[in-house]
């Protein structure tokens, strides 16, 4: 998929996907306590076989030019984001392992914070991967974590940027650039231009 038309038409299938499974509009409260009158459940297609492949598809993509050697995200949400990057890299001949992040370290076995860790060395660079950023709290944790594990944090990905107040500040605060494959005008505009 290197096409930049093959890219857009993915984009805009996924849009499609997204904008049937996923987007719902309403009367919601996020997970920052901010109220919207929109809500994104990105699990329902990144779950989905089509969606999943579509979502690393285009996180693949995005990654080209970035001398990532893992990718990462907090569990659940990026558990599927995560997964189907890295085999998708490894059909195509690139080792880039998946890591799995704990809101809080485990309370029994080994006690880890971060699973898939024997896969890549201290001082590696990583990309995170999320499915929403709202204002970026819970990523940017991540973010810290993966750091404090010895690892290199490049960039964050994510499926939709929602744009909330302080979020951009958040990021730039922390030193972390954010790219997006969506904003929520842009999932709506191309989801509804396919309908």
């Amino acid at each position: 998929m290197n096409d930049l038309h093959d890219i857009e038409l993915v984009k805009a299938r996924l849009a499609a996907l997204l904008y049937e499974k996923s987007y719902m509009e309403g009367d919601f409260t996020l997970s920052s306590g901010r109220k919207s009158d929109y809500y994104f459940d990105c699990r329902q297609s990144s779950l989905d076989p089509a969606g999943a492949w579509m979502i690393g598809s285009l996180f693949l993509h995005m990654l080209k030019g970035l001398d990532a050697k893992a990718v990462a995200g907090m569990t659940l949400g990026a558990d599927p984001l995560v997964t189907a990057t890295s085999l998708l890299a490894y059909r195509e001949g690139i080792r880039l392992p998946a890591l799995i992040v704990r809101k809080e370290p485990k309370g029994h076995g080994a006690g880890r914070q971060i699973e898939g860790l024997a896969n890549v060395q201290k001082g590696d660079a990583v990309v995170l991967l999320e499915d929403v950023v709202s204002t970026g709290g819970s990523v940017l944790k991540a973010c810290k974590a993966v750091e404090e594990a010895g690892l290199k944090v490049l960039s964050v990905f994510c499926i939709l940027d929602r744009e909330e107040p302080g979020g951009a500040e958040a990021f730039a605060q922390s030193g972390h650039s954010l790219r997006a494959i969506f904003t929520r005008p842009e999932l709506v505009r191309l989801a509804r231009a396919g309908l």
